[in-house]
């Protein structure tokens, strides 16, 4: 099958925006709990009413300091309440919300505040009003931070804007108005803009909680955000849940907190990129193996995995049934105890799950429903569903979507939640689009009988040997990383006579395997070059290679002294290595692999 179609939900929006998503729920449903803002190490509930209130105060606040109806005004912070308070306050006040990564350079800010044309910036700390400070457009002239109670300040500031101004701005944003300008993390060039409109956000949130309303729809339903709101998978999250009325909480620093308000507002669903659910099975891999009960972990995995295997067969042996039941009782329980006891169901999207951690998770009790999407196709083009669902696919399209392989495999897509275009940029528009309007994704990929997508690497990332052979990075990868000592790796090997990997390795796992094996007090420079570890890391390796011919398989590797972080520049806020930065820095290390 080269094409798949799948007829619309929720139709094409021909009136409205998301403003409305607010104001009709407050007038329908005042007393509904939309939001729970952090109180303490608790939660305050924020109904509906308050809701909309809040919003109205900011939005009013930034009309007062002269934001006009189709201004752009740009968000820099972590995701936390009030991004999503100023989100609608700015739709609100007819602008457009250009978001910003906390994590992000002067440099890159000045690109975009300039590309842009933002009118404002409302930054999330004192530090990152420093950092912007010297760099800011002669056009971009105000600046509000956030912990310095940016809410009340702009409510303050907003107190003698009437309502019918607010109702009049709001009411004049049609479906193509312009909602947000994404800009792209920027792997390689200046990032580019992604223009969104309101309608194609009403129609991603319209059709995906339609199509999944097991899960959004749900009474009692609730989720933790913490993907960043600057990226658009994150976005999507926060207006979907504002669309399903589905109670929202928000933590905005996962690798500190993440744990501990997973366990106090216990969640009935997330939604998260890979890297957070390897995180979970490799630390629960490493606590096991620390207890000395290594073992059992890795013997429950593979039962779960065997189970979930079988549901998809329809038969499922009574052995493997009863070995379940007890693996649930040690352990699978406490997998589902760790994500906040009521996690039935989560939605992975950003990069590659794989086969393997998805039947992990189905057997252990939590649906991993896999999507597909990037910036320009408003996050989601794809979804699997609890209705019709593939481990190891991306889903189908999501309804309202068509999706096709190009004759040189290459997926495209077509459909209401397409970007309208790159901001002042018609020569990328131009490489993007087919000449019938089909947007090239740069993925390879290809459907199955019944209309599943799966991701099968990079149309731009291919790697092709000295010797001529075409290899996906992204198959090996996603294998390597699954290693509960494996933090990040590149697989490299372009215009090489052979394919190799740089391997970085997870700090956390690490610390269980250096006490277990007695190593205690040894260098991490030292450890890379220890022999015992790197038979460990070759098991990883050897992992990777079934999945790949011998010509495509990793013929060496080497383990680097330090992780790939967003701070060091070596990945992009979705956790994506960018590939160039890395093998630019460790030019050296490659180039030993084949010395």
């Amino acid at each position: 099958m080269n094409e798949i179609n799948i007829p619309a939900l929720v139709p094409a929006a021909t009136a409205g925006n998301l403003t409305n998503l607010v104001a009709e729920r407050a007038w329908f449903e005042p007393e509904r709990v939309m939001l729970s803002r952090p109180l303490g190490e608790g939660w305050q509930s924020v109904t509906a009413r308050e809701f909309e209130a809040e919003v109205r105060a900011a939005a009013k606040g930034l009309i007062a300091a002269g934001v006009n109806i189709g201004d752009r005004v740009a968000i820099m912070a972590r995701t936390r309440y009030e991004w999503t308070i100023l989100d609608f306050a700015i739709w609100f006040a007819g602008g457009c919300v250009v978001p910003i990564f906390e994590t992000s350079s002067a440099e890159q800010v000045e690109w975009i505040l300039s590309d842009s044309g933002s009118v404002g910036l409302i930054v999330e700390t004192p530090i990152l009003k420093e950092l912007v400070t010297p760099i800011l457009p002669a056009h971009t002239q105000h600046v509000w931070t956030m912990t310095e109670d940016v809410l009340y300040v702009l409510a303050k500031a907003g107190a003698g804007v009437s309502d019918d101004e607010i109702d009049k701005r709001r009411n004049s944003l049609v479906p193509d108005t312009l909602a947000t300008l994404i800009y792209t993390s920027g792997t390689t060039g200046k990032p580019k803009g992604v223009q969104l409109t309101h309608g194609n956000f009403l129609s991603e949130c319209g059709n995906v909680v339609q199509g999944a309303s097991d899960l959004f729809l749900k009474p009692g339903g609730s989720t933790l955000l913490f993907l960043p709101v600057a990226h658009v998978f994150g976005r999507m999250v926060e207006i979907g849940a504002v669309s399903a009325g589905l109670h929202m909480a928000h933590c905005g620093d996962p690798a500190g907190r993440l744990p501990i308000d997973l366990a106090s507002f216990k969640p009935t669903f997330v939604l998260a990129v890979p890297r957070i659910f390897e995180k979970i099975y490799n630390g629960a891999e490493s606590r096991a193996e620390a207890a000395g009960k290594g073992k059992i972990f890795r013997k429950a995995a593979a039962v779960a995995i065997a189970y979930s295997e079988s549901l998809d067969q329809g038969k499922t042996p009574l052995p493997l049934l009863i070995q379940h039941k007890l693996f649930d009782k040690l352990v699978y329980s406490k997998i589902r105890h760790g994500m906040g006891g009521n996690v039935e169901a989560a939605i992975s999207g950003g990069a590659p799950l794989g086969a393997r951690l998805g039947h992990f998770y189905r057997g252990a009790g939590i649906r991993i429903l896999e999507g597909y999407g990037l910036t320009e196709t408003t996050a989601g083009a794809t979804l699997n569903l609890t209705t019709h669902h593939r481990v190891g696919s991306v889903g189908r399209p999501i309804p309202g979507t068509s999706v096709r392989i190009d004759d040189d495999g290459e997926v495209l897509i077509k459909g209401p939640i397409v970007m309208r275009g790159y901001w002042q940029n018609d020569e990328a528009n131009k490489e993007s689009f087919t000449e019938d309007h089909w947007f090239k994704s740069g993925d390879l990929g290809r459907i199955d009988e019944e209309g599943f997508l799966y991701i099968v690497g990079r149309k731009k990332e291919l790697i092709v040997t000295s010797g001529g052979k075409n290899v996906a990075p992204a198959v090996l990868e996603d294998r390597l990383r699954a290693h509960p000592l494996v933090s990040q790796c590149l697989v490299v090997g372009d215009n090489k006579p052979f394919i190799a990997a740089l391997v970085t390795l997870d700090a956390d796992a690490l610390k269980g395997w250096v006490a277990v094996n007695k190593k205690t007090g040894t260098s991490l420079a030292e450890l890379t070059k220890d022999p015992d570890l790197i038979s460990v890391i070759q098991t990883g390796v050897d992992e990777a290679n079934k999945a790949v011919s011998k010509a495509e398989s990793i013929r060496k590797f080497i383990i680097l002294p330090t992780d790939f972080t967003i701070a060091g520049g070596h990945l992009t806020a979705k956790l994506s290595v960018k590939r160039h930065v890395v093998a630019k820095e460790f030019a050296n290390e490659i180039e030993s692999l084949y010395s």
